[in-house]
């Protein structure tokens, strides 16, 4: 059973009568969901996951007006649900992780993760917010919400970035890429520096893996589950994942650095692809300021400090 399921049928066979029967006025403008942090959330979660913060159990998110009014009563009434459901349960909670569940407003919780009492509207609002909060609040699912207030919110973030700002995250990404997977990582083999051609190669993976997310215009996870969610995105998801698995497990550095160019080239092809660079080259330096050049934005555009001297 994975938590997102069990989330959904232990609200439809617990949560939905309890406000149908006791908070009937209500019960059209509250959304109810699982969206958050936990691998739950993502659908990652395995028996491993299950000795903490996971089991039966729910959001409530409420527009400020009715959670003042209501609130209150509302997370009494939930907080008298059955702890145990289908077998599990029940939920154990990790200190200071307390407020995951329950009864939470709407503008609470996205500003619990984006800094913001609103979707991001400006570019410097969007550069704020970390990739990763972003992944976390447009996560899991939203079982119920007849209002929409919360789906609306959600759905200007899923509506991803500005392209200005993807393309000064795409940038950025090729930069590092290139610094450390297409030469700081052979250098640091052929110096015989085992522990900054290690770094290097992590970084690099990293950098990577978040390219492939912004590639496929999608918010990259909390590092532990990048790259797992990477499988299933359709541009590059699987090549780049079984790529990276075989570069990780490889003791040989002339397949490392083989390895590397090739996932390169798959970068650098798919950012021709997507006409954000008209770059031939196979060398990610040579795209970063090619895909800078195509922003909008002066300021933005202007904002780019190139990595060749960190060579």
């Amino acid at each position: 059973m994975q938590g997102l399921q069990l989330a959904e049928d232990y609200f439809a066979s617990c949560g939905l009568p309890m406000l149908r029967a006791s908070f009937a006025g209500i019960v059209d403008r509250i959304a109810v969901g699982l969206v958050g942090p936990g691998s739950d959330c993502y659908g990652f979660d395995d028996e491993l996951s299950r000795d903490h913060d996971w089991g039966p159990g729910f959001c409530l998110w409420l527009q400020d007006e009715d959670c003042d009014r209501h609130g209150e009563d509302l997370q009494d009434a939930y907080d008298r649900l059955p702890s145990t459901f289908s077998g599990f349960g029940p939920r154990r909670v990790s200190p200071g992780e307390e407020g995951r569940l329950g009864v939470m407003t709407i503008a609470g919780f996205y500003g619990r993760y984006t800094g913001l009492e609103r979707p991001p509207k400006t570019l410097r609002e969007w550069l704020m917010v970390p990739e990763q909060a972003l992944s976390v609040c447009t996560n899991g699912h939203v079982f119920h919400d007849p209002a929409g207030c919360f789906s609306d919110w959600r759905r200007e973030l899923l509506a991803y970035y500005p392209e200005d700002i993807r393309r000064k995250k795409i940038a950025s990404r090729c930069m590092t890429m290139a610094q450390t997977g297409q030469y700081n990582l052979a250098r640091s083999l052929k110096r015989d520096e085992p522990f900054a051609a290690r770094y290097a190669e992590q970084q690099f993976c990293y950098e990577l893996m978040h390219a492939v997310f912004l590639l496929n215009r999608r918010y990259p996870p909390f590092y532990k589950w990048l790259h797992r969610a990477m499988f299933t995105l359709p541009v590059l998801g699987r090549t780049v994942h079984r790529q990276v698995t075989t570069l990780l497990h490889s003791d040989d550095g002339k397949e490392k650095v083989a390895l590397i160019e090739q996932l390169c080239g798959s970068i650098a092809q798919e950012l021709r692809r997507q006409g954000l660079s008209d770059s031939s080259s196979t060398f990610l330096l040579d795209h970063g300021p090619r895909v800078q050049s195509g922003i909008v934005d002066a300021e933005l555009r202007h904002h780019f400090k190139p990595l060749n001297s960190c060579l």
